[in-house]
């Protein structure tokens, strides 16, 4: 573990002192906002220094990216699942964004130092309240950067995970803002009637729209909060750094998530089967 906590703009974010009161208190500004509606941003997280190196890495990585357009809905299952006819699962979504998977990020990368940072995980277990928080096991998904092209978007749909963490490092010359519907559904109800009002473009009431710059921090509780980032425009790509991790050992993305979203389906996926907290669509 590093001395300083990799970029970290420790004066506003006192990761360096686990623990300590001024810890407590960003920790409590978070929890208000995440009880509020589930999201919170903690701006300028990284230090201003530290903002041309996280989006110079960004800009290297995405040639990497798995470059596709797909047919998907917002569940992420196959298009062929058997459903009811007014399922929102049978609404077809355009999905044009790509990801560069974990294991074409380096190690020395800040947003691969920082996700493993021990420091960084406690701080954002606590403010989502959790006594321990744990990497993904996926050997794809567990880090990962997300990447927009102009005139692409990443359609509406929920996380694997409950707690999403997110960071934008290359923000787009317009558009490509971030929408979500807090906490559209809990983990026994999927609430279809709502969900499929937002996705038929009826449900404009339970969207919430937010601007975000490069180096603020997202957390999000994308399990329940149906999301998306909206059509990027003009000639800069939209890039996001998404560091996955759960309250339960073992995460591993089902292998047609996998497939979706970096074209390959590694040994680990089909062993799994997929690790899930509850008995939601994925």
């Amino acid at each position: 573990m590093e001395a300083s906590v990799p970029g970290v703009d420790i004066a506003r974010y006192p990761l360096d002192a686990p623990g300590s009161e001024r810890w407590q208190a960003a920790v409590r500004a978070a929890r208000v906002e995440l009880a509020a509606d589930g999201c919170c941003v903690l701006r300028g997280f990284i230090r201003p220094d530290e903002l041309a190196t996280l989006r110079g890495e960004g800009v290297e990585l995405a040639p990497h990216a798995y470059y596709t357009v797909q047919q998907v809905n917002a569940y992420n299952i196959p298009l062929d699942t058997e459903l009811p006819p007014d399922h929102p699962g049978r609404i077809v979504l355009r999905r044009g964004n790509a990801f560069v998977a974990r294991d074409l990020i380096p190690r020395q990368a800040l947003i691969q130092r920082l996700y493993t940072d021990a420091r960084f995980q406690r701080f954002v277990a606590d403010c989502f309240g959790l006594s321990e928080l744990h990497e993904y096991t996926d050997p794809l998904a567990g880090l990962c950067l997300n990447v927009v092209a102009p005139g692409m978007s990443h359609p509406w749909h929920f996380d694997t995970n409950e707690f999403t963490v997110s960071m934008l490092t290359q923000e787009p010359e317009c558009g490509g803002v971030f929408e979500y519907c807090p906490n559209i559904r809990s983990r026994t109800a999927e609430n279809l009637g709502d969900v499929h009002a937002v996705l038929t473009g009826h449900g404009d009431h339970l969207i919430r729209r937010l601007e975000l710059r490069p180096g603020d921090l997202q957390l999000f509780q994308g399990r329940f909060s149906l999301h998306r980032v909206a059509p990027v425009g003009g000639t800069v790509q939209r890039h996001s750094a998404i560091f996955a991790y759960s309250d339960i050992r073992g995460v591993i993305g089902s292998a047609e998530r996998s497939r979706q979203l970096f074209g390959r389906v590694l040994p680990d996926h089909l062993a799994a089967g997929g690790v899930r907290g509850d008995r939601l669509l994925d």
